[in-house]
């Protein structure tokens, strides 16, 4: 499989040549787990842990964690058990499956008691290992990502809890990227012709600001040196749910929402950064 092979590759980048060859037989094993299922979308069912161990391999997790991911449905959609797990990959990888599995049956008589439930197993979990709740946010930003192939009546619930449950975690994690794909996907699928017309009109923008920020950019990076300020710029476009958020709170037009670019600049100490805002002011 294409995807099985990306991964590997990319792991190799930071993972020993024994942790490969572990996540090498991890994914045989689901492969061989999984035989004969398919998602919605049509494809092969292990295109999913690989998808969701290729995620976290974007963060760096270790071995365990990846191997963990590629085995994080098999013990609630096949017939392995967790003694075979842990047989095979060991009890600290078994460990990691069961608590993914234990989230995914968690089920609730209403929406308030899912999100509280929800809350209190995910930061149980994260007492135990926080790599549950990483390998959770993967399943779900793969999920999140393929969500079309969903039927209609289903997707807006998950992005519901999606946007109530798994991005304010992400966000509490530092997990900045998955949070904002989280929310902006959430936000596709809950308003539709919202996020349409608010993608048409940031693109539109778009093309006459970043020229302007590349500008900036180089500016303010100039005027801190001249100052003598050892520093990091960065910009960054704000995603859309964080955009149509202020325009809803403030009851703005996209129009008067001045601040769809954001620039961050980070200092070694308070000083520093007193002599920065003075930089800025004079810009």
């Amino acid at each position: 499989m294409l995807e099985a092979e990306t991964l590997l590759k990319e792991c190799s980048g930071y993972l020993k040549p024994d942790d490969l060859a572990r996540l090498q037989s991890a994914y045989q094993f689901s492969e061989l787990a999984h035989h004969g299922q398919f998602r919605n979308s049509g494809e092969p069912y292990v295109s999913h842990p690989v998808a969701v161990a290729g995620i976290l391999a974007g963060l760096h997790l270790d071995a365990q964690a990846l191997t963990a991911a590629l085995l994080h449905d098999v013990m609630e959609d096949t017939a392995v058990t967790k003694a075979q797990i842990t047989d095979t990959f060991g009890k600290s990888v078994a460990e990691l499956v069961d608590g993914v599995s234990k989230l995914d049956k968690i089920e609730f008589e209403s929406a308030e008691k899912a999100q509280a439930e929800n809350f209190r197993k995910m930061l149980l979990a994260m007492a135990r290992d926080v790599r549950v709740i990483l390998i959770k946010l993967a399943d779900r930003l793969h999920n999140m990502r393929t969500l079309d192939a969903v039927p209609a009546h289903k997707r807006r619930r998950i992005a519901r809890e999606t946007i109530e449950i798994y991005a304010p975690i992400a966000n509490r994690l530092g997990l900045n990227n998955i949070y904002q794909e989280l929310e902006d996907l959430s936000f596709k699928y809950l308003y539709p012709d919202r996020a349409r017309v608010l993608s048409k009109a940031v693109t539109a923008a778009r093309g006459n600001r970043r020229e302007v920020v590349g500008k900036v950019l180089a500016n303010i990076e100039k005027r801190l040196a001249d100052n003598g300020v050892v520093a990091q710029v960065q910009g960054r476009e704000k995603h859309l749910h964080s955009i149509y958020n202020k325009m809803r709170e403030k009851h703005l037009s996209f129009g008067q929402v001045l601040d769809v670019f954001g620039f961050r600049i980070i200092v070694k100490d308070v000083h520093a950064c007193y002599i920065a805002l003075g930089v800025l002011h004079g810009l």
